[in-house]
């Protein structure tokens, strides 16, 4: 008669369950990449007071007061003067595109202002689409920008309270003049609603087929690969309109979202971004084997794609490397194309190279998922 427990019996089951867990080698990799991963970004990538954010420069004058302003504002670390341009007009164009994330504005009167002590101002207008980008830049602005011009004047002894009274620093919050974070993240959760089920969905369409046994009978269907991809891929295209559909109704009517831009221009978007992900979600389908492993997979593109698009922390504040990552993924170039759109009224000119990205990944995963379909028949 068998015993009630056998520790012989267990271990063999540990065993049996260990050599399973070693030959599902993509559930073996999750579990060890999932946690160095979230350890990696979380230590490294995320930061919540970004530095170094790319500035354009309006300046009318070269004199030394200007001088003094700009290498006061580079010393904060906040700012970096990537574009000098000569007109308001192409600031606002860099600012539309994302180019730059501020624009500083010195009159060509400064100087002679300043030397009568008329009340001298600058302009800094900052791109307030993410406000938790912004505010750390602003917040120190005005005592930094006076202080650099009383020591420019030689009056470095003069109290801070005289210094805010030399300077007058005018500074206008673009796109999102109250700080609404709401405006930054409802936009976002279009794309990442998106993602999270066009490519879930899409990255079972194969392996669905292969646990039912009805492969084969898909298989003898006179189709080519082509056909059978677009088959599965485009119903869903279906379910992301109504989707978007749900998404912007409710971005209007329950958080008031502003729509500045154009619908048409948007939606076109949208249609080549979803295009992206369905085939994505297709891809992953041609490389697992059960609807198990086409979770996981998802899982492990969907932890990096979130946190270096830009939409749970400022996309500034990550480092170099972080940022040229978060270059590979989709939802990145979605964000910026929907924030542009809703919140900046951008035209197709400003979007026209994230609109290439997207085209770029259709194009690289449709080829991806035919040539791993087509070995998956050989």
């Amino acid at each position: 008669m068998n015993a009630v427990f056998s520790f012989a019996r267990l271990g063999a089951l540990l065993i049996k369950e260990f050599i399973q867990m070693r030959r599902d080698r993509i559930t073996f990799a999750m579990m060890l990449g999932v946690p160095l991963m979230q350890l990696v970004l979380f230590g490294f990538a995320i930061n919540n007071d970004p530095k170094g954010l790319p500035t354009a420069l309006v300046a009318m004058s070269n004199d030394q007061y200007t001088r003094a302003m700009v290498s006061a504002l580079e010393m904060t670390g906040y700012y970096r003067f990537d574009h000098v341009v000569g007109s308001a007009a192409e600031a606002e164009a860099l600012m539309a595109k994302g180019a730059v994330s501020f624009v500083v504005t010195i009159p060509a009167d400064f100087a002679r202002r300043v030397e009568r002590d008329d009340s001298p101002q600058i302009l800094i207008e900052a791109d307030a689409t993410d406000p938790s980008a912004a505010s750390g830049a602003v917040s120190t602005l005005s005592t930094v920008a006076s202080q650099a011009l009383l020591r420019a004047r030689g009056m470095q002894e003069t109290a801070a309270e005289n210094a805010k009274q030399q300077l007058q620093v005018v500074v206008h919050r673009r796109y999102n003049p109250e700080g609404i974070s709401q405006y930054n993240i409802v936009p976002g959760l279009l794309g990442v609603i998106l993602q999270m089920t066009m490519v879930m969905m899409t990255a079972m369409a194969l392996t669905r087929e292969t646990e039912r046994g009805t492969m084969e009978n898909l298989l003898a269907m006179p189709s080519s690969p082509a056909e059978i991809m677009l088959g599965k891929v485009l119903p869903y295209l279906v379910v992301g309109s109504v989707q978007v559909v749900v998404v912007l109704v409710a971005a209007k009517l329950l958080f008031g979202i502003p729509f500045v831009g154009s619908l048409a221009l948007l939606l076109s978007s949208v249609l080549v971004f979803v295009l992206s992900l369905v085939l994505l979600g297709y891809t992953i389908s041609t490389i697992a084997r059960t609807q198990m492993q086409a979770m996981q997979l998802t899982f492990f593109f969907f932890l990096p794609s979130i946190m270096l698009s830009g939409f749970m922390f400022p996309y500034r504040g990550m480092p170099n490397w972080a940022q040229t990552l978060g270059e590979i993924f989709p939802l990145t170039h979605f964000l910026r194309i929907t924030r542009a759109v809703m919140l900046k009224g951008a035209d197709f000119n400003a979007i026209a190279t994230e609109i290439a990205w997207l085209a770029l990944f259709v194009v690289v995963f449709a080829g991806t998922a035919l040539l791993r379909f087509r070995r998956t028949l050989d």
